[in-house]
């Protein structure tokens, strides 16, 4: 099983199987539009423009399990990625990431993935830290999900490559992807 063993859903809920993307570079985030980490679009819009003809592509997937930071409709974030952020790439229809109705796709990635920790070096990194410990103490043992923005980057073969905290500076996913491209 690989990501191209699962279908997801547009944000106009037509079925997108990932197999479409086969032989791309995907790099798969969970977003909000009310988040700290919301400027991220940004520079992922930069990335996808840097890289869309090599192959790369970006798939965003709304969520709204983090401090209720994505609280508009399918409708009102493709308005909102659009308008504020120039966003061109996949902005998918809204999910769950974690929990039992966590989409089949992301209980794949963070069942096959490990939470390493947030970059110290981030200026949330501690917030983030403090506001996990208190909601759930036990938070560093499993690969769910810890907040918006959370990135995976998947290879050409479908198989997850990495995983990236929302702390996580672009130049190092950028350098990822740019290993992946020279393979």
């Amino acid at each position: 099983m690989n990501i191209y063993d699962f279908t997801v859903k547009a944000a106009d809920r037509k079925t997108v199987p990932l197999s479409c993307y086969e032989g791309q570079i995907l790099l798969i985030v969970n977003t909000a539009s009310k988040c700290g980490f919301t400027p991220q679009y940004e520079e992922l819009e930069k990335l996808y423009q840097s890289y869309k003809d090599h192959g790369v592509q970006i798939l965003a997937f709304p969520c709204n399990q983090f401090h209720g930071q994505e609280p508009g409709s399918d409708d009102s974030i493709q308005s909102f990625c659009s308008l504020t952020y120039g966003v061109t790439f996949p902005v998918m229809a809204k999910i769950d990431v974690n929990g039992p109705n966590a989409s089949p796709l992301y209980h794949y990635l963070t069942t096959h993935t490990e939470f390493k920790g947030f970059d110290p070096s981030h200026p949330l990194a501690g917030r983030l830290d403090e506001i996990l410990e208190k909601e759930a103490p036990d938070y560093k043992e499993n690969g769910d999900i810890k907040w918006n923005f959370t990135k995976f980057l998947i290879g050409r073969d479908g198989e997850i490559q990495s995983r990236f905290e929302p702390t996580t500076p672009i130049q190092k996913i950028k350098a990822e992807i740019e290993s992946l491209l020279a393979d």
